[in-house]
């Protein structure tokens, strides 16, 4: 896998995705939106991966969307206006799918914040499980600064990470949500003093996590996403049929045995 706009590594049960274009403030190109789509299918289809750290370099973890293709990306559309506005349709829908692959991922997602995290990137991290930050971190929904409706995620995912309220503010103005009352509201985790802090921290997570059962972590992520998007007693009919499916495996009594015998469980991959 060749990538341009990214650094993709797997150490142990640990995948890391990194972005890395700290000179370009990690800007979200047209190559960035394919190859994080790549790098999640990798990580989907290796059964020994159990958690993944998404990261970045340099002073801020993304300025969100490169405005230069954007742009680009818009002039392009010439000809019948019904014919340019149906492409962009799908333009969209692809860029969506870019932060769906992460939502979707099997296993849980660590962001490591540090700096800013703007516009895109905001449709980044709300599509991972867990958030860390440094002190100096901050989250700005910045499409309205540039006069369009957030369209990548953030609107349908951030209701169900904070009040409807403040949803509405920070939507509505575009100003920064720093990392104090990004904790404050549980946004973030966890607050750590500077980016190898975060780092350190998001490890300890993904070990700890790694060291579970894979089969009911992964049940655990489908459970509450399938719950996120519907009714509760959907959600209830949904957990009852996987567990009917899934509770036979060798998982069950190997956590059980191990709890009584006040010993670490030691759990196999899932299947390729």
């Amino acid at each position: 896998m060749e990538l341009t706009t990214l650094d993709y590594a797997v150490d142990g049960a640990i995948a890391r995705v990194t972005l890395n274009r700290p000179q370009a403030l990690n800007t979200m190109t047209r190559e960035f939106w394919v190859e994080l789509i790549e790098v999640f299918n990798a990580i989907d289809a290796d059964p020994a991966i159990r958690a993944v750290i998404v990261a970045s370099t340099g002073k801020h973890f993304t300025a969100g969307l490169d405005l230069n293709w954007a742009g680009a990306t818009s002039a392009a559309d010439k000809g019948d206006i019904g014919r340019a506005r149906e492409s962009f349709r799908r333009h969209v829908k692809a860029m969506q799918e870019t932060f769906n692959v992460v939502d979707r991922c099997r296993v849980p997602v660590i962001a490591v914040v540090q700096g800013g995290c703007i516009g895109g990137g905001v449709d980044f991290v709300t599509a991972c499980d867990i958030r860390i930050g440094t002190e100096n971190s901050f989250f700005t929904i910045q499409e309205i600064n540039i006069a369009i409706v957030a369209d990548v995620g953030t609107l349908q995912r951030i209701p169900h990470l904070l009040p409807q309220g403040l949803v509405r503010e920070l939507c509505y103005t575009g100003r920064r949500f720093p990392a104090a009352e990004a904790a404050k509201w549980g946004f973030l985790n966890r607050v750590e003093v500077d980016h190898a802090a975060a780092l350190a921290a998001a490890d300890a997570m993904a070990l700890e996590i790694a060291a579970k059962s894979p089969l009911a972590i992964t049940g655990i992520k489908h459970v509450l996403n399938h719950g996120r998007d519907h009714s509760i007693e959907q959600g209830l009919d949904y957990v009852a049929l996987w567990n009917a499916a899934m509770l036979q495996g060798e998982d069950v009594p190997i956590a059980v045995g191990a709890q009584m015998a006040k010993q670490q469980a030691r759990f196999g991959d899932l299947k390729a």
